[in-house]
């Protein structure tokens, strides 16, 4: 997420209760995870396994809870409670707020758009020409629609994150601050679910086409012209590469990366990145001739045990 205008790091310490360690005089220019961070961006850490990576990130300032050494130009936030200082952070930036208009007054939709009965359009929606959204269909706040989308009846775009820190036995929720950014000519089915990335966005690249009940995790990233057949699920932060195809049940784990044209078969299970320009099958998914000489071997086992048991 990007600030509507950069602040003064001074500010930042004083509503987190910081300690500043590092470059004083800085100016925070947004907020974001770490696998999305920009310089001016703020993030946090909270595990030490992960401080080398947060501070070697292009972050310019991480919210941490030990104090170390701030690698040259950056900013550390010292407290006591790195997530809870950030998710207050997001709060205070982007304050939550329920609809209560079916068409915030915020939002822009295009004069040749198509809005059947019964969408919701939060705030600070843009939908763009030529675009149909069909009959109950929910939009949240800040979603980005381009030219030529058709979503069908019953989608629900820019649902919250799901994404909770367990501390003492108990689920806090990060609040999401993140957008929903779909491009031109893609369409979506019916009664697919699409979250919002947690500070960072969402995106459903050019062309690409959604089945009916597929579900996009947060911060997910679809690449151009990929193609989602029904009950396919995204877990969060997981990048498909431009043209991908992923037929109907196949479930991608969390923080993956699938490469361009990559094809999975049905109800594969993907729990590691692949290569592109492969088929692949099975779960875990491997390369789908690999994967059908191992069940070949499978269903000889049986005979095999006879054979040399017995």
């Amino acid at each position: 997420m990007k600030f509507a205008e950069a602040l003064p790091l001074s500010q930042i310490a004083e509503w987190m209760n910081a300690e500043v360690i590092g470059k004083k005089e800085q100016m925070v220019t947004g907020m974001n995870e770490i696998h999305k961070v920009e310089p001016g961006d703020l993030t946090f850490v909270d595990v030490q396994k992960y401080f080398r990576q947060s501070l070697e990130s292009a972050a310019s300032i991480i919210v941490i809870n030990e104090r170390v050494k701030a690698p040259r130009g950056k900013s550390l936030l010292l407290v006591e409670k790195p997530f809870d200082a950030y998710n207050k952070l997001a709060l205070r930036m982007k304050p939550f707020s329920h609809t209560q208009v079916v068409l915030d007054p915020s939002s822009e939709v295009d004069p040749t758009a198509i809005i059947e009965p019964n969408v919701i359009i939060g705030k600070n929606v843009k939908i763009g020409a030529r675009s149909h959204i069909q009959a109950n269909v929910y939009i949240g706040d800040d979603t980005i629609i381009g030219e030529d989308v058709k979503i069908q009846v019953g989608t629900i775009i820019g649902t919250d994150a799901f994404y909770y820190k367990r501390e003492n036995k108990v689920y806090e929720k990060w609040h999401s601050i993140g957008r929903v950014i779909i491009e031109d000519r893609v369409d979506i089915g019916a009664a697919c679910t699409i979250n919002r990335g947690v500070s960072g966005d969402t995106v459903i690249g050019e062309g690409s086409k959604l089945d009916c009940q597929v579900h996009i995790g947060h911060g997910a990233v679809i690449g151009k012209h990929c193609l989602l057949a029904g009950q396919v699920g995204i877990g969060g932060k997981t990048i498909l590469e431009d043209e991908v195809i992923l037929y109907g049940q196949v479930g991608v784990a969390q923080s993956l990366r699938i490469g361009k044209g990559a094809m999975v078969a049905a109800k594969s299970g993907v729990s590691k990145n692949l290569e592109g320009g492969q088929t692949y099958f099975g779960s875990p998914a491997a390369e789908i001739r690999t994967k059908h000489r191992e069940l070949a071997a499978l269903r000889h086992l049986p005979e095999f045990y006879k054979n040399y048991y017995e």
